[in-house]
């Protein structure tokens, strides 16, 4: 494989990130429903469920569905696709905006970093409690409630997460003004990561981020492929 061949396959390979991404997103906050009209259920702040039943649920359940229908679990195994999204912003953005579109990459990387523990951490608290013997469940309850408190290493590696999409939102300002993608694309991106800051963890509204985030992808995804076939027609010319 040649130099050019290996740069238009990768080129591809995030191009299909584009849409990976933004999909595998979609179905893992629709999993996270358990009637369709919970979607409706809009709210302006997290509220988290008593963790006496949270834990309760877990116990009675005893892991019997498979670790790869934890939505949880779905996340983390798709979060590689999440820099190749990044890394696809930056090769579109780079020539017009160099500085700030290293600046937002870096972003976007670093919290892709802390958004595999918020993944791991919770995909690891909801099958270990899953073990947990039901005579024990009252000491369970309140475990889980000291390792989901909102402070310390958890508050701040929740917040570190969220530099994913500061970082996005970001890459995707530095393609305005390049003509490179629509206006409207640009827009469909950072109101899909406004979305997710503005909501975190609430699972409608973060659903509403990722449709945007796949819409606003689709001109991303055709500019990127139309810069590796005019890539590949100069390098058989």
């Amino acid at each position: 494989m040649t130099a050019t061949s290996s740069t238009l396959a990768i080129r591809k390979t995030l191009a299909a990130a584009l849409l990976v991404f933004p999909c595998v997103f979609i179905l893992v906050f629709i999993m996270h429903f358990r009637h369709p009209a919970d979607f409706l259920h809009f709210r302006t702040h997290y509220v988290p469920a008593p963790p006496d039943r949270v834990v309760a649920a877990l116990i009675a359940a005893h892991n019997r569905w498979p670790l790869i229908h934890d939505p949880h679990m779905i996340a983390y195994l798709t979060l590689p696709v999440f820099p190749l999204c990044a890394f696809a912003l930056y090769l579109l953005g780079r020539e017009a905006c160099p500085v700030a579109s290293a600046l937002a990459l870096m972003t976007t990387i670093s919290g892709t970093i802390y958004m595999g523990g918020v993944l791991g951490m919770w995909t690891a608290f909801y099958r270990g409690i899953g073990l947990v013997d039901p005579a024990y469940q009252a000491g369970a309850a309140a475990t889980f409630a000291a390792l989901t408190a909102p402070q310390g290493a958890f508050l701040i590696t929740t917040w570190l997460a969220k530099l994913t999409m500061l970082g996005l939102g970001a890459q995707a300002l530095t393609l305005l003004g390049t003509r490179v993608v629509p206006a409207w694309s640009i827009v469909c991106v950072v109101l899909g990561c406004s979305l997710f800051l503005a909501f975190w963890d609430l699972d409608n509204w973060m659903l509403i981020g990722a449709v945007l985030l796949l819409v606003g992808f689709v001109p991303v995804r055709k500019a990127l492929l139309k810069e590796t076939e005019d890539a590949s027609a100069i390098s058989a010319g």
